[in-house]
Order: structure tokens, then sequence, then C-alpha cells
């Protein structure tokens, strides 16, 4: 591929202040998209938009809460009215509360599930008809190797990400005849801000590393070249899959 694969294209990532999802915008932006940065913490998308600037990239931030109905509604007259189209969504905003399942609240729960799997529906409800028409679309949905196997104290996450893999099917078969692609990216053990606290204990750290088959932490990078791939014309025949990005982790 060379660099301007998505020149002048148009993508819009959630979760998109740190790990994945700022890995995934700046994948994009060098390929040529331009982007529009979503999260709630208008502080870190403002850092990114400078680092996307730096390296000569076009973005704008847009504050919201995507698991919001109204903030969803009102994030996407934003970026229709900054942009002129969307041809690329990326769903990579997510939570996750580690607990058994008898200590879990409703509303805890809602919350995942909410963050996590109805955000997507609703940022596709609100950006898909305006990819339609076009010839072209891409859309990623940050599912998780928890869409494929399972832990103690998962089960809210579990589940969600499990449905979110049902929800890309679904959508990809939706969407096949317009040239949209609708695909999952499963992440395993990445070395985020997620896992600092793990990564920085020299004992536990490597006791985790033990079980990963590579030897070593996922880099963020590896899923930004992931999705770049996978929203290039290259990828226009691969649709309604997951791909699984985790060191060998889950084939044990």
């Amino acid at each position: 591929m060379n660099e301007n694969d998505l020149n002048g294209k148009v993508a819009v990532v959630t979760g998109a202040s740190k790990g994945l999802g700022k890995a995934i915008a700046l994948a994009l932006s060098a390929a040529g998209a331009n982007i529009a940065l979503v999260s709630r913490d208008l502080e870190q998308l403002n850092g990114v938009k400078q680092v996307v600037e730096s390296g000569g990239g076009k973005a704008q931030v847009f504050q919201a809460d995507v698991a919001d109905e109204e903030q969803v509604r009102r994030l996407e007259r934003d970026v229709t009215g900054t942009f002129k189209g969307v041809d690329i969504l990326i769903n990579n905003a997510g939570i996750n509360l580690r607990k058994s399942l008898v200590e879990f609240t409703l509303e805890e729960w809602r919350r995942v599930v909410d963050t996590n799997l109805t955000s997507v529906f609703l940022m596709c409800r609100s950006f898909v008809p305006h990819m339609i028409g076009r010839g072209y679309g891409r859309i990623i949905n940050l599912t998780s190797t928890m869409s494929h196997v399972s832990l103690p104290g998962r089960s809210a996450y579990s589940a969600s990400k499990t449905a979110l893999l049902g929800l890309t099917r679904a959508l990809a078969l939706e969407l096949a005849s317009e040239g949209i692609t609708v695909n999952g990216i499963s992440p395993g053990p990445f070395a985020t801000e997620l896992n600092a606290a793990l990564i920085q204990n020299a004992e536990l750290n490597q006791q985790f590393l033990s079980k990963i088959p590579a030897g070593r932490w996922g880099r963020v990078e590896e899923v930004g070249q992931l999705a770049l791939y996978l929203c290039s014309e290259a990828a226009g025949f691969l649709t309604g899959t997951d791909i699984i990005i985790d060191g060998g982790w889950t084939a044990q």
C-alpha cells in the first residue's frame, strides 16, 4: 500500500483519546484520511489532534458519550457538518468492570453493555446512512478475545463483546451490496494504559508473558496497521469476519 491509500476519505474514530483508538487514528491519518476524533476526554483528544497535525494530517475533535442517543445524534450533525460525507467508522469506545457476576449492580451491567454494544448500534444507525450510495465504506468494531473465550470476572464484558461480534456479522450482510465492509478486530493483551500496572510489576508481568506464545505484549501500532489494511481497497472482499490479534493466546 502507498501512503495515499485513504487520501481524502473521512474516518470517525470513537475512543480516540488513547490506546488502540489513538493508534488507529494515527495509522489512518498517515494514509491520508481526515479524522473525526471522538471521546469524552476533550483534553486528551486535543493532544491526539496535535500529534496528527504534526505528522501533516487533518483532524477535528468531537466530545461525546457515544452510549447516549442524543449525544450521538449531535455528533452526527457536527461531524457531517464539518466533513463532506463519512467513509470509515471505527467503533472502539469500551469499558470493562472486573468482578463476579453476583456482585454486579444492574446499573454497572447496563453501563458496560451500553458502552461496548449499544454505542455501536447508535453510531452505525447514525453514520451508515451517510455511507450508503458511495460504493465504498468501512466499519470496524473493536471486539475482543473475550468474544471468543472468557475468564472469571468478565461476565458483562464478555457478554457485550460476544454480542458485538454477532452485530458485526449481521450488519456485514445488510451492507455487502453497498460495497461497505463490516469487520471485527479482537485484540488480546496489548501494552495500553489499562495494563500499565501489570506491565510495571516485573514478577507479575513475567508470569503473564509466559502464557502468551509470542512472549510479549502487543504493540498498539500493530492494531493500527491491521485497521489500515481493513480500510484499504485491498480488503474489499473481506467482510463479516473477526480477526484475532493476540500473539497466539486463544490458539492454545
